[in-house]
């Protein structure tokens, strides 16, 4: 709206007299704006031929392509509004006096050029009119008139869709809705809405700033907008001490009191943290919920609360007047068929009027004829009566389908007031289908991202049975095979256990054979020692002496005792 409203307000007369008028213009547009400036491109295109200055181009061509295309958006915004102002404030502000200042005014100005509508002449419609006057009460702290407004804009509708600025900035300055206010507070009510929906300031006021060198408190005035927290050292924003740039990464929390501080709380971002106390729990709880409130903006991309609710408002109008054009094309359709069937209705009135004209006059015919003929024609008097008796059922028929014409008439406009009533019901039916299918389609959000959820799980379940089935096909085959294996080892088991019973068989015979052949030769032994005696050889006698032992003499000699006896002394020795 800032540029259409330039652009009407810089259309420049033709002739000699404006030659320097685009000059100065361009050259402050460009300054203000920060482009380059560029006049040699000025004068080429208002440059001069032998039919005078090229004026058919005007300025709009060249704003357009050398000033308003090359703007980045790295400019003051204030500072163009400003201009703005001045080449327009001039001549169309009201000189009646005024309750505001000529600040307050622009500020008005400026405020009206952010709610106006997104066409030419530019207007501010009545919607948006109730929500900056609201706005304003609401800043003063005085209580809205609803009644007062809805009779004023009763008024407004009957005469024209909006206001301009000039008549916006007279309804303010006339204090129409401050009554019972002061300049001042009016003037700050302004500012305050100036700095919101303007200057995107979501809060402001005095608290203490905890220093990161010195580590000492100190009083700042703080502006929260929706990327950055500013502070100065006073409300007049002269002295700017520094920023806390906000972004989704950044958290605020309470902190207890300490060092004789009270009401802390603490902002963390990426490079640094900020310790603020603020003067009360209340101004403590309101600064934490606006700051978390615009990080959570900055987190999801969503534009600041007052430009969000604007284009809602403007959504919503563009709705309702889409809805209105419609409900206006059903009702002309439907006066048109109304119409339609009133003339046939009088054509059909018409025809009658004019067959009962003529039976009038066929009427009069025949008593004419009925005078003149009387006595030569009476069988003819008879035979006219007939047709004058079916020329009256006649119109009497044509009277009743009158009578049904006009109770048709009427069953049409019942029906048509049924039909507006029925427009008034799909109206709120809309509505209420509007409401449901905004329902219905969060619902089916909901349910997609479940069913995303459960394919996802479902996939993981099929890989998972694919593992197990191999797996399982794999412990399958290893059970084959030991299967197999143990099957193998089962038949070698029976083999070495056949083997083994034959082997203990064997054992068995051979044991009963040793056993038989020990007790044969424990029987020839017992046998040879009783007989010892009887069969001893009898040997040539030893010329030594011999030695006499319980049995008889002795088989060794007594070098041999000795000899044994020292064995036997080594032995008991080792043993000790």
């Amino acid at each position: 709206p800032l540029f259409v409203t330039l652009l009407f307000l810089c259309q420049l007369k033709h002739g000699v007299n404006a030659e320097k008028q685009p000059k100065v213009l361009s050259h402050n547009l460009c300054t203000v704006l920060n482009v380059p400036h560029d006049p040699v491109a000025l004068e080429e295109h208002f440059r001069d031929d032998d039919e005078g200055p090229v004026s058919n181009q005007g300025y709009m061509p060249y704003l357009n392509k050398f000033i308003l295309e090359k703007v980045q958006g790295n400019f003051d915004k204030v500072e163009f509004n400003r201009m703005c102002w001045t080449l327009c404030a001039k001549k169309n502000l009201s000189k009646s006096p005024l309750l505001i200042s000529d600040e307050d005014a622009f500020k008005v100005w400026v405020i009206f050029n952010f709610l106006s509508e997104d066409k030419y002449p530019l207007i501010i419609v009545p919607e948006e009119i109730e929500y900056l006057l609201k706005k304003l009460t609401e800043a003063m702290g005085a209580g809205w008139q609803q009644e007062q407004f809805d009779h004023y804009k009763i008024a407004l509708n009957t005469s024209r869709e909006g206001l301009s600025a000039w008549e916006l900035i007279d309804l303010i300055g006339s204090g129409q809705f401050s009554k019972g206010m002061d300049r001042q507070t009016v003037s700050m009510a302004i500012n305050e809405v100036f700095n919101e929906l303007i200057l995107d300031v979501l809060k402001q006021g005095y608290m203490l700033k905890k220093g990161h060198k010195r580590k000492n408190w100190t009083e700042r005035w703080f502006v929260l907008k929706p990327n950055i927290i500013s502070y100065y050292v006073s409300e007049d924003l002269k002295d700017k001490k520094g920023d806390i740039i906000l972004d989704g990464n950044c958290c605020v929390e309470a902190l207890p009191d300490k060092d004789g501080k009270k009401c802390l709380f603490l902002i963390k971002c990426l490079d640094k943290s900020f310790e603020i106390s603020a003067s009360d729990k209340k101004k403590k709880q309101e600064w934490i919920q606006a700051i978390q409130t615009t990080v959570n903006l900055l987190r999801v991309g969503s534009p600041p609360p007052h430009k969000e609710a604007r284009q809602k408002r403007k959504e919503l109008r563009q709705k309702l007047l889409a809805e209105q054009e419609e409900l206006e094309r059903q009702m002309k359709e439907l006066q048109t068929a109304n119409e339609n069937k009133q003339k046939e209705l009088e054509t059909v009135r018409k025809q009658l009027e004019a067959a009962a004209a003529r039976a009038a006059e066929e009427e009069k015919k025949r008593l004419q004829t009925q005078v003149e003929l009387q006595d030569r024609f009476s069988l003819e008097l008879e035979r006219e009566k007939m047709v004058r008796q079916k020329m009256e059922e006649q119109v009497a028929q044509k009277s009743s389908e009158l009578e049904q014409y006009l109770q048709r008439v009427c069953e049409l406009e019942e029906m048509y007031k049924q039909l507006q009533e029925a427009l008034e019901d799909e109206k709120q039916a809309r509505q209420d289908e509007e409401t449901v299918r905004k329902l219905q389609a969060r619902l089916l959000e909901e349910e997609s991202a479940k069913r995303a959820e459960l394919e996802k799980w479902h996939l993981q379940q099929q890989q998972t049975i694919q593992m197990t089935e191999a797996e399982k096909q794999e412990l399958e085959n290893q059970r084959m095979i030991k299967e197999q294996a143990l099957q193998v080892a089962m038949q070698q088991l029976e083999q070495l256990e056949l083997e083994r019973k034959e082997a203990l068989e064997q054992y068995e015979e051979v044991k009963k054979k040793l056993e038989t052949a020990a007790n044969n030769t424990k029987s020839w032994k017992d046998k040879v020692a009783h007989h010892e005696g009887l069969i001893r050889l009898i040997e040539p006698g030893s010329k030594n002496p011999h030695l006499i032992t319980n049995w008889g003499p002795a088989a060794f000699t007594a070098a041999e005792l000795e000899q044994r006896q020292k064995s036997w002394k080594g032995k008991k020795n080792t043993s000790e």
